[in-house]
């Protein structure tokens, strides 16, 4: 089954971790401009932090305008083809997300390659905010969250491997799923 790495926005701490392990895995520099992830943060009010990062779209904007076909869909991530990328950077003016970058000492784009299917930004966030899921399962958490609001329940007991946990109304979404 495919997993995506999915945000969760209100967990975030703005800690920006995800973007040092990105850019020592991929480049060996504690240099967070060199990530293929960035956290943005809006302010004054509400600040909100949000994690950006490749969605690995089903229909890639960013390969359907690549004119040397150098992002194609490779065991279930959009990746980059090195050898045959011309560095116009046109797939980071494409992606709606803006989740393609530029660095200066680097001539090729910066995209997410969801470190081969095992991203280090998701093992090392602190407060859970980035996380692998199977696509079926997108959403799923907001839905609860709305049944949940909907009857006015605090919140709710289920057994797992035979042990009870419990929910609160609060937590939905925080749990893994």
């Amino acid at each position: 089954m495919s997993k995506k790495l999915t945000v969760i926005p209100e967990q975030c701490s703005g800690c920006r971790i995800c973007e040092l392990v990105c850019a020592i895995k991929h480049f060996g520099v504690n240099n967070p401009k060199k990530a293929a992830i960035r956290v943005l943060t809006t302010y004054p009010h509400p600040v909100v932090r949000m994690p950006i990062v490749c969605s690995q779209c089903k229909v890639p904007a960013c390969a359907q305008i690549c004119p040397s076909d150098s992002l194609r869909w490779l065991d279930g991530i959009v990746q980059l083809d090195e050898e045959n990328c011309t560095s116009c950077y046109k797939c980071v003016e494409a992606c709606p997300f803006g989740a393609i970058y530029i660095h200066p000492d680097y001539d090729l784009p910066i995209k997410c390659d969801m470190c081969g299917g095992d991203p280090e930004c998701v093992k090392k966030c602190p407060k859970g905010a980035l996380r692998l899921i199977p696509e079926a399962a997108l959403g799923e958490s907001r839905r609860l969250n709305n049944v949940l609001s909907y009857t006015q329940m605090k919140e709710i007991e289920f057994y797992e491997k035979g042990e009870k946990k419990v929910i609160r109304y609060a937590e939905v979404g925080k749990e893994e799923l």
